[in-house]
């Protein structure tokens, strides 16, 4: 590059313009929530290009709940998949997939398994989180017609459209320790021109919070040192978590103490499955990061990973895939810190839950 370039190329670690999982091209997210009283839940959709997407999975926790991810194995059928659904409702939540398929088989996308184009069987990975019960009402939760709702939201999306964060979709009824959670998206475009993004439900039963300072665990080492609260805001924010926990136990309510953070990393980068694989065991570093504990027994931890092949990786660097893999963790410890910050307390049958915000502020 000379001093005479007026376009110079964007520094390594520069955000995209949305911050977004959308800044891959292509990828579509859409969100939809659980209807009626009682009712804390929700379903997230990530939608592939027309073609679909590379795609890997890496399941960490302990109690996962899962659809369709055997056949993302390197060494299975699947090549492509088309969606990816990130769901609320425990085991009973799996059924939003149902939907998904569904609608994806009226566009014939999928698998072709027989000479008309209308042949096809879609392949769609998915994960659950738990929030059974946390807006009051055990059966409140998502079904084959919050799937279609969700993939419908994500297919009217223009290119490249903002991702809603927070209490929304599959983070409708998260939390994160005694935090409310949600969802969280972020990204970054690597020197290279590739980008690499996340999106994240947050739902961990370990904590996001630094009990010592109020700061969040994934903005250690994020870049700028943190802002930490003043001492007063601290104290006076552990004293109100303290009370609120104290007068759900005394009702004898509260939720069940499982979670999930699920989770899907993408890139423009090309590729091969055995790559999407790495990425999405690599990204579950920038989990650890933020979250402490994290992949217990009462989680069920899930990452995928999606690869659009826009950009080749060079083939005489055997190690290209090195900055990507250190991008995707560092985008979803980046995209749960912006999950815990986007979202907005809840108080309702199922329980208080406080927000990072109603506590600490901005």
């Amino acid at each position: 590059m000379t001093h005479e370039d007026p376009h110079p190329p964007e520094p390594p670690g520069t955000p995209e313009p949305l911050d977004a999982l959308t800044d891959v091209a292509g990828i579509r997210v859409g969100h939809a929530r659980v209807t009626g009283d009682g009712a804390l839940s929700g379903t997230t959709v990530v939608l592939a290009p027309e073609g679909g997407a590379v795609a890997a999975v890496d399941v960490r926790g302990g109690g996962p709940g899962t659809r369709e991810t055997d056949a993302l194995d390197p060494r299975n059928l699947v090549q492509r998949v088309d969606a990816v659904v990130l769901t609320g409702g425990s085991a009973y939540g799996l059924d939003a997939a149902s939907g998904v398929m569904a609608w994806l088989e009226e566009q014939g996308r999928g698998v072709r398994v027989g000479p008309r184009p209308d042949q096809v069987v879609p392949v769609v990975p998915a994960a659950c989180l738990f929030d059974l019960g946390r807006g009051g009402d055990w059966r409140a939760r998502p079904d084959a017609s919050t799937g279609r709702a969700a993939v419908t939201a994500a297919a009217a999306s223009p290119s490249g459209a903002p991702v809603a964060e927070g209490g929304v979709g599959a983070g409708t009824g998260a939390v994160a320790g005694q935090l409310k959670g949600g969802i969280g998206t972020a990204s970054v475009r690597l020197a290279s021109g590739v980008t690499v993004a996340a999106l994240v439900a947050l739902n961990a039963a370990g904590s996001v919070l630094d009990p010592r300072t109020g700061v969040l665990y994934a903005e250690y080492g994020a870049g700028e040192p943190p802002a930490h609260p003043s001492p007063e805001t601290h104290a006076a924010a552990q004293l109100r978590l303290t009370r609120a926990q104290e007068a759900l136990e005394a009702t004898g309510g509260g939720a069940p103490p499982f979670n999930t953070t699920i989770a899907v990393v993408a890139t423009d980068a090309a590729l091969v499955r055995a790559q999407a694989q790495k990425l999405a065991g690599t990204a579950h570093d920038g989990l650890a990061r933020a979250v402490r504990p994290v992949h217990l027994l009462t989680d069920g931890d899930t990452v995928f990973a999606l690869s659009t092949g826009r950009v080749p990786l060079p083939p005489e660097n055997p190690v290209a895939l090195n900055e990507i893999l250190a991008a995707g963790a560092d985008v979803l410890a980046r995209a749960i810190a912006k999950a815990v910050r986007a979202a907005e307390g809840v108080e309702g049958p199922g329980g208080a839950f406080l927000s990072y915000t109603d506590l600490y502020g901005g």
